[in-house]
């Protein structure tokens, strides 16, 4: 047994740390129930094996950080930090807690997972970026508060969002109204995360302007997209032709956010435009794949494992295929 005292810095209060009624602090005993942890005043004494009393050592750091970086720490931070120091490679939780993307009405969007940290990395770096993962991973979210952070810094001149007009499974029937009305539902979503990341003034006076344009994806057949922040969502629903079609729209300036979930597809046939790209697009420079899964569902906790209950039901339906194919081969 090993005895390691950390002396918290007078600027810290230690309320910020082990959190109201010690919340993030039941949180970290729990998932260290081999550590015996004291607290007094801005002292905390670990008792408990080497490694654990190392690894929690690190984990008191990273949160320190995070609370100097200006950020209240949640017991949800807390989780998503003792997860990503467990990772290997090991993630810094204040690198990734830290990052501001957007801030709008006092509320600042940041990555919550190193995959998503690494996504908006991503963005940052290529022409053409990838977001494959399944619902409420923030692809959409996190696109879009790139887009309009690149607006703000006048790194492009207009946002464009649009997405394929595919019914989820249900028909939504004749629509009244003229052509942007009856296209509105399938668009929606982008608006709700428009909104989020803006003042819905100031969103709407862009999207009069055409700064900002939201417009299915049979609307882009034969234009050039110069100075533009593309994102193109529900990818999954795309054919191969309308996928190749908005890849080479992209003219000088640009950058390009393709998202989709491959678990969730609506086209009739089944001719999905993101499924096996990769291995068509993956060589390519200034081009990037990032795949999230169940561990970056930022929604409510049940919806992570909806999730995880899915791609084990999938992940085990593939094994018994494979293994029918294999008896049927022999």
């Amino acid at each position: 047994m090993e005895r390691t005292l950390i002396t918290v810095p007078p600027a810290i209060p230690m309320v910020s740390l082990i959190g109201a009624n010690d919340a993030n602090l039941r949180a970290i005993e729990a998932a260290f129930p081999s550590v015996n942890i004291t607290v007094r005043s801005n002292e905390i004494t670990l008792r408990g094996p080497h490694i654990d009393c190392l690894a929690l050592e690190k984990l008191f750091a990273e949160m320190t950080l995070v609370i100097r970086s200006g950020q209240s720490l949640t017991v949800d931070a807390v989780a998503r930090s003792i997860a990503m120091l467990g990772q290997e490679p090991a993630e810094s939780p204040a690198e990734v807690l830290s990052l501001n993307i957007v801030s709008n009405r006092g509320r600042t969007i940041r990555p919550k997972t190193a995959n998503q940290k690494h996504y908006v990395d991503a963005i940052e770096e290529n022409t053409i970026t990838f977001g494959v993962g399944p619902a409420g991973t923030g692809k959409s979210w996190l696109a879009v508060a790139m887009a309009v952070q690149a607006l703000h810094a006048r790194q492009v001149q207009r946002i464009v969002l649009t997405r394929p007009a595919v019914e989820a499974g249900e028909r939504l029937g004749f629509l009244p109204g003229d052509l942007m009305a009856k296209i509105d539902p399938y668009l929606r979503p982008l608006y709700d995360a428009l909104y989020d990341m803006m003042d819905p003034e100031a969103a709407v006076k862009l999207i009069e302007r055409q700064t900002i344009e939201v417009a299915p994806l049979a609307f882009m057949r034969g234009r050039t997209l110069n100075n533009s922040f593309i994102i193109l969502d529900e990818a999954q629903n795309t054919t191969p032709e309308q996928m190749k079609m908005l890849l080479t729209r992209v003219g000088f300036g640009s950058k390009v956010v393709i998202t989709g979930d491959v678990s969730q597809i609506d086209v009739p046939d089944g001719r999905s435009g993101l499924v096996g790209l990769e291995k068509k697009l993956g060589h390519i420079d200034s081009l990037a794949f990032v795949y999230l899964d169940g561990s970056d569902v930022v929604r409510h906790r049940i919806v992570a494992d909806i999730v995880a209950a899915y791609e084990r039901f999938t992940n085990a339906e593939a094994r018994r295929s494979s293994a029918r194919k294999a008896v049927s081969d022999d």
